[in-house]
């Protein structure tokens, strides 16, 4: 069974996790994480790096950036105007011109404010970033996103942190089936099972951070959601059985012995 690669914006990523930099118990754990985990691309938010003084220790300091891809978030932004000048200082630092975007409408639930996300995304977009923004999942949402100019769209599963794996399937298959760029789900998974989920629906990628940094044993979490992703991917691809209200024998009648 062949696969497609895994595209964004014209760069190859080996691996359909993305996973964060954030929330580790320590860094040499987030390394070992980082490792058994498979993934070629990490966000890291631009506000956790001393972008100042680089003789001082870095977030930076512990990625291997010959095998991980950076990708620049926004995390902590409040408004599109805030969001988009951590983007350019993410950019003007030497960080990426890739930025995962975030624009936060409620700090209690982390959801997107996502009228702020469009008009950031269109003002990004014109000054040459490579734009993933971070938003509901809302397919009409998702569309203009795309017709801004995003180079993916990332809906989340659940509310970041939440744990609380994909609330709405039925809206992550709409948005895969009508997008014509790449879906990555991104917030709410838990464990292993849920980022399983994503692939099957046909997202693209999955992005994680508090489900394996905040596993008892990041490591092995991370282990588990390499395995996830690749089950995942290959079960969307085999295409699974159709649901029936009733049984149907696993083995057919005809041909046994002693049958009609």
């Amino acid at each position: 069974m062949t696969d497609v690669p895994f595209i964004i914006a014209g760069r190859t990523f080996q691996s359909r996790l993305i996973v964060g930099t954030g929330k580790y118990p320590s860094m040499p754990v987030m390394v070992k994480a980082h490792t058994a985990s498979g993934a070629d691309m990490v966000t890291v938010a631009v506000r956790r790096v001393n972008l100042t003084d680089r003789n001082q220790e870095s977030l930076l300091d512990y990625l291997d950036q010959e095998r991980l891809f950076i990708l620049p978030n926004t995390a902590g932004c409040y408004t599109a105007e805030e969001a988009i000048r951590t983007a350019r200082l993410g950019r003007e630092a030497g960080l990426s011109n890739w930025v995962k975007l975030e624009v936060i409408g409620d700090k209690d639930t982390l959801f997107p404010d996502n009228e702020a996300l469009l008009q950031a995304t269109r003002t990004l977009v014109k000054e040459g970033f490579i734009v993933l923004p971070y938003t509901n999942d809302d397919p009409v949402v998702c569309r203009k996103l795309e017709e801004a100019g995003a180079s993916a769209v990332m809906p989340l599963g659940a509310p970041i942190g939440s744990g609380l794996g994909i609330q709405n399937i039925n809206n992550i298959q709409i948005i895969r089936e009508s997008a014509h760029v790449p879906v990555i789900v991104d917030a709410g998974v838990g464990t292993a099972s849920d980022a399983a989920v994503a692939l099957e629906l046909g997202a693209d990628g999955v992005l994680m951070n508090t489900a394996i940094a905040g596993a008892e044993d990041p490591v092995a979490m991370a282990s588990a959601m390499k395995h996830a992703v690749l089950a995942g991917r290959l079960a969307y691809l085999a295409g699974r059985i159709q649901r029936r209200m009733y049984a149907t024998a696993s083995s057919p009648e005809a041909g046994l012995v002693g049958g009609h």
